[in-house]
């Protein structure tokens, strides 16, 4: 897949653009942006010069703010931050999430607020065009004084500290910078506190979280579809005036999404007379409900994810003279993410239920009462356990999901000696997004298996062609189930096509997603 190579016009890039990023585009900076870089970094040169305290360029941080730092300690100053602030655990951050972290970075920092010199910011430029990408411990922060410890990883292989991975492998910060031409930057006043404050980690996993579960969204509405054509269930419920009556718009969409895609199904057609069923259960009858709330959800937090990923949260900022006004550095609290720990939330939310309704899917499914079809969809259930497992597979991971889904904005706890009393808890509410939207994608790709075993029942009549090109690609790696076999090696290769997005491709139609 080629990705396109874009110019990033801080304050103004698209949730398309951060999408690309995500998936593998490389952006470089619009050089529009170097006036303003260049005059906020003649700014705290101004004020260096001038010898007033200013918090983060001649003095101590947090708790610290009021002890003054002579000029010949200034640079040691930034080090030093970047050193004892770089004190996260864990597992590396997935690369694609450390990108977009150091996109969000360049993208802030570019607008001129932060006193950057252009050389550290072309540094930060240079290692995301060329593939040097900091490995950065994914725990550590409470989401502020912004994301503190994994931006201070990041920053830290900027002054040849730590590890980065590049396209020849892991490697040693100052390698891993002379293997891309490189060298480290000697950060000046203000760059460090700069460089390591701000929301864009949590903001980066947070609109990771958010992609795949607008791909989750997708794939669990062609399971949906694929899943009432196998119980024989109908399309009233998705005729576009009930909807509208309603006035949702996740609704409207969904319903018309659904509706598009059983158009045509020879199943459908062969019970539009003589069900003797007056309404289908929830799980199938209430999708446009359910999944166009959650539509609705994953849109609100996009809104606000794209305007903290256009905005400035890095402390102090940088403001210069201008019409005979002095040149100004304002202490704030930009880097306080509660916005992005309520998106994160939402989107938690929405990942949640989309799974636990195609669970729902998949118990309707394996249980011949409600579906009409063969127990656990096996043609000699008894001898033949079928998919009677699966589903539990799937209840198990709805319930994870569930227990990880309690919002992570309502907790707070003090740091830096009650300095930063109120923290928004943002970074592991946005993390646990990718593990949760792993977890569904898993639950939709049984329910996927599920809804083809179910409808092969039916033949020689067929579903609707979107439906029947998701069935084709599946059938191409997983064959119909006549009798038991392993079949962790079927499920794994079906959340392999989900998760790729192959399914989403395969149905070729257009379906509605993260505005």
């Amino acid at each position: 897949m080629t990705h396109p190579t874009f110019a990033l016009k801080p304050g103004q890039v698209t949730l398309a653009q951060w999408r690309d990023i995500y998936r593998g585009a490389t952006p470089t900076l619009d050089p529009a942006c170097a006036a303003a870089v260049a005059a906020s970094a003649a700014t705290v040169e101004r004020i260096v010069a001038k010898g007033d305290p200013v918090y983060g360029i001649n003095t101590g941080f947090g708790k610290l703010a009021s002890v003054r730092i002579p000029a010949e300690d200034l640079e040691t100053l930034q080090r030093n931050i970047v050193l004892s602030h770089a004190a996260g655990v864990g597992e590396a951050t997935p690369m694609a999430v450390t990108r977009l972290m150091m996109a969000l970075k360049l993208a802030s920092l570019a607008q001129g607020a932060s006193g950057i010199r252009p050389a550290t910011l072309a540094l930060l430029e240079a290692m995301l065009v060329r593939g040097i990408i900091p490995v950065v411990p994914a725990q550590g922060s409470v989401g502020a004084s912004g994301d503190l410890a994994p931006l201070s990883h990041m920053t830290a292989v900027m002054i040849g500290v730590g590890e980065a991975d590049t396209p020849s492998g892991r490697k040693p910060a100052v390698e891993a910078l002379a293997s891309a031409g490189l060298a480290p930057v000697v950060l000046g006043p203000k760059e460090g506190l700069a460089l390591l404050n701000g929301t864009q980690f949590s903001t980066a996993n947070a609109l990771a979280g958010l992609f795949e579960a607008e791909r989750l969204f997708q794939s669990a509405l062609l399971t949906g579809a694929l899943a009432t054509d196998a119980a024989k269930g109908s399309d009233a419920p998705f005729d576009p005036r009930i909807h509208t009556l309603r006035r949702h718009k996740g609704q409207i969409a969904t319903a018309d999404a659904l509706r598009q895609l059983l158009l045509g199904s020879a199943i459908r057609a062969s019970h539009l007379s003589g069900d003797e069923r007056v309404q289908d259960p929830y799980c199938l009858r209430c999708q446009p409900q359910v999944m166009g709330a959650c539509l609705d959800v994953l849109n609100h937090a996009a809104d606000l994810l794209e305007t903290e990923a256009n905005g400035v949260s890095d402390n102090p900022l940088i403001f210069p003279g201008k019409d005979g006004k002095p040149d100004d550095s304002l202490s704030g609290g930009n880097f306080h993410a509660e916005p992005v720990a309520f998106a994160a939330d939402m989107i938690a939310m929405a990942i949640c239920e989309i799974g636990s309704l195609s669970e729902r899917r998949i118990a309707m499914l394996v249980d011949p009462a409600l579906s009409g079809l063969p127990a656990f969809l096996t043609p000699k259930p008894g001898l033949n356990s079928g998919f009677m497992i699966p589903q539990v597979t799937a209840a198990a991971l709805v319930s994870e999901n569930k227990q990880r889904a309690y919002p992570a904005s309502v907790d707070s706890i003090p740091t830096s000696a009650n300095q930063e009393d109120h923290v928004s808890m943002a970074a592991h509410g946005a993390r646990r997004l990718a593990p949760m939207a792993e977890n569904a994608m898993a639950v939709v790709a049984i329910e996927w298996l599920c809804a083809a075993q179910g409808n092969d029942f039916h033949a020689p009549l067929t579903t609707s062609q979107p439906l029947q090109q998701v069935t084709g690609l599946l059938r191409a790696q997983v064959a119909h189930l006549s009798d038991d076999r392993h079949i962790q090696p079927d499920m794994q290769a079906a959340i392999g096509l989900v998760r790729s997005g192959a399914l989403v491709q395969a149905a070729s139609v257009s379906l509605p997603g993260v505005v």
